[in-house]
């Protein structure tokens, strides 16, 4: 474990920020929170952007190791300090839990998250193109869940903690779940496991 607390700098309503929040928690690794005020353009400043050039959350300092952008946060934390469970050393193991970081990245941030971007901060997307976008993906994931309690097998990975927060936060940007009883299933596993923290709901969309 690092001799001093992993320094996170997160959003409150940064689902990618949350990724590594819940990563941590999961993982039980002692972290302080330095938020930075996206509505104030912090993330944009010249002592954060010697942090992260692109300026965006999250981004963690573990005793003088910077790494930016949640998934690379994800795949850093899982090596350090988890066990290969939540990043497997196999070949086969490693490119399943890529896969869903790829997701993550593409499918989710333009389906789920854009929806939330929409109500949440008033993005200019068009709501009926990015809510269809995340039934599509949701629709897949149902059917892949059916055979399996997490995204790449029985065990939870940072696959799991890459796609969990924009799903389950989905009806705040006016997509329901209703119809995806494997998804919400796969949820509440996540919901029950040791250390798992929630991030911020905000009552818009459906969640109003």
């Amino acid at each position: 474990m690092s001799k001093q607390p992993v320094k996170l700098y997160t959003f409150p309503l940064s689902g990618h920020a949350h990724r590594v929040r819940l990563a941590l928690s999961l993982l039980n690794v002692p972290t302080e929170l330095i938020e930075v005020d996206l509505r104030k353009a912090e993330h944009k400043q010249p002592d954060f952007l010697k942090l992260n050039t692109f300026g965006q959350v999250p981004v963690i300092d573990d005793n003088g190791t910077v790494i930016a952008d949640s998934n690379a946060i994800l795949v850093y934390l899982a090596r350090k300090y988890g066990n290969s469970d939540w990043l497997p050393a196999d070949a086969a193991g490693e490119a399943a839990v890529q896969r869903w970081l790829s997701v993550a990245a593409g499918l989710v941030a333009f389906g789920p998250a854009a929806a939330r971007l929409v109500t949440v901060f008033g993005a200019g997307f068009n709501a009926d193109e990015v809510i269809n976008r995340s039934h599509n993906l949701l629709k897949v994931m149902d059917a892949e869940l059916a055979d399996r309690p997490f995204l790449i097998g029985s065990k939870p990975s940072i696959a799991d903690i890459a796609n969990y927060t924009y799903i389950a936060h989905a009806p705040e940007g006016n997509v329901a779940l209703g119809a995806y009883p494997q998804v919400s299933a796969w949820l509440r596993r996540i919901e029950a496991l040791p250390g798992f923290v929630g991030m911020q709901k905000t009552a818009v969309g459906l969640a109003a």
